[in-house]
């Protein structure tokens, strides 16, 4: 009888230095790299996951580019280093794009989801008809609004003097996570768009993507 196990090739090791949950998902699902993935391949494999065609895509893929190349550092080396080689995924945790405790913190330090902040995530949010049927809990753009501006002031009251100096440095990183998640995962159309907490929930413990992502990003 085969070996099946001896056949079945390992999970992909994502990094505790990987921070970013999309990102950790990505990998985890190979379909990029852990270490270093060059910026058009990052770049096309976000693009894919977004769903869109046309203008939007390319709007799309510009600002996805952009944010990939600062990831790793906003000195002229880095961003040098970040466009002729790619992006460290397993090197961003305290570089630019960390947003050192004014985030959600469902991830801790060393990449241990935080149930918790997970359920503290989902009081921000409400009841939502969910397309395939019954309600679920979400989060819709008004909603991750008042949770961005929640984490931020929970954090500005803990480091006050820090955060106040980063007062308008951190609202613009979170800007590229909770509503792009919002844009690439959401259900439903409009002002009634939400992001599924449960969703949320399988994104940052089992690193995975709900299938209509997973139907996007193969090639």
């Amino acid at each position: 009888m085969p070996d099946i196990a001896a056949r079945e090739t390992p999970a992909p090791q994502v990094s505790p230095d990987n921070p970013c949950p999309f990102l950790r998902a990505l990998v985890a699902g190979d379909y990029v790299g852990g270490h270093i993935v060059p910026l058009p391949e990052l770049t096309k494999t976000i693009g894919r996951a977004t769903g869109k065609t046309g203008l939007p895509a390319l709007d799309a893929d510009a600002k996805i580019f952009m944010v990939a190349q600062m990831a790793n550092g906003i000195g002229p080396f880095s961003q040098l280093r970040n466009l002729t080689k790619g992006a460290i995924l397993d090197e961003l945790r305290n570089g630019p794009l960390d947003k050192h405790g004014a985030g959600s913190r469902i991830l801790d330090q060393h990449a241990v989801v935080r149930e918790d902040e997970i359920a503290r995530l989902a009081t921000f949010g409400k009841d939502y008809a969910n397309p395939d049927g019954g309600a679920e809990r979400g989060l819709s753009a008004s909603d991750i609004k008042t949770f961005m501006a929640a984490n931020f002031q929970r954090a500005k009251d803990e480091h006050p003097p820090s955060y106040a100096i980063l007062h308008f440095y951190y609202p613009l990183l979170m800007l590229g996570e909770w509503p792009v998640l919002l844009d690439i995962m959401g259900k439903g159309e409009g002002k009634d768009r939400y992001l599924s907490v449960d969703e949320v929930r399988t994104l940052f413990v089992d690193r995975r993507f709900p299938d209509r992502i997973v139907a996007r990003l193969k090639p």
